[in-house]
């Protein structure tokens, strides 16, 4: 009678195959989820974002309609800017966290990346508006940067993601390209005129974008 060595055997080599196929599709099924859940949710995302432009933006722009000369607008509208800011920042993690869940890794790893962006991009945007202020630039100057700033980042960052993993996003590459345009067009005019066009015409084109996103074709 044979005696029991106590050891088991490794999975055999067709198990070991097929446990490895099975995990790719359970990680495949996720990535599909998360996406699928976030295009779903994507209109949230530009209504947040687009409030966040039109009473932020808006709300300086009133501010500042009757100064001559130009001084800068009231503290309580850049509170308010600032806190529209945070929430909508809140609302995009929560969002991004709701169709990422179950998808570990480099799904948190790209959350890690965004709010690091944000942070350095509003911390490199002071130092430039020093920088400036140093250089001897006048206040409306100052401004004019520190408005155009945001809508012409997140413009090129829209038009520079538009085509990852060999895919055209007709709705990055739209939105990114109108923000550009209203980044420029605005700094033309001074900044109460730069305030103006970056809560309407940037404002509206994002709550726009949740209109028309999900009717464009997808690459």
């Amino acid at each position: 009678m044979n005696e029991e060595t106590g050891t088991r055997k490794g999975p055999e080599p067709r198990e070991a195959a097929m446990d490895a196929r099975g995990a790719a599709v359970i990680m495949q099924q996720a990535r599909e989820r998360a996406g699928s859940e976030l295009r779903v949710r994507r209109p949230l995302l530009f209504v947040t974002w687009g409030l966040v432009l039109l009473i932020g933006y808006g709300a300086m722009w009133l501010s500042v309609r009757g100064q001559r000369p130009y001084d800068a607008p009231a503290w309580p509208t850049l509170l308010l800017a600032f806190l529209l800011l945070l929430v909508a920042l809140i609302i995009t993690a929560q969002v991004v966290d709701w169709a990422a869940s179950g998808v570990g890794g480099r799904s948190q790893m790209q959350r890690g990346i965004f709010a690091l962006a944000v942070a350095a991009g509003f911390a490199a945007l002071e130092v430039e508006k020093s920088a400036v202020a140093s250089l001897g630039a006048s206040r409306p100057v100052q401004a004019v940067l520190g408005i155009a700033a945001p809508p012409l980042a997140a413009g090129l960052a829209f038009v520079a993601t538009s085509a990852l993993a060999g895919r055209l996003n007709w709705a990055r590459l739209i939105l990114g390209l109108w923000l550009l345009a209203v980044a420029a067009a605005g700094a033309w005019g001074g900044p109460v005129t730069a305030l103006a066009v970056c809560a309407l015409a940037g404002g509206g084109g994002v709550l726009l974008m949740a209109v028309i996103e999900p009717r464009l074709p997808r690459s």
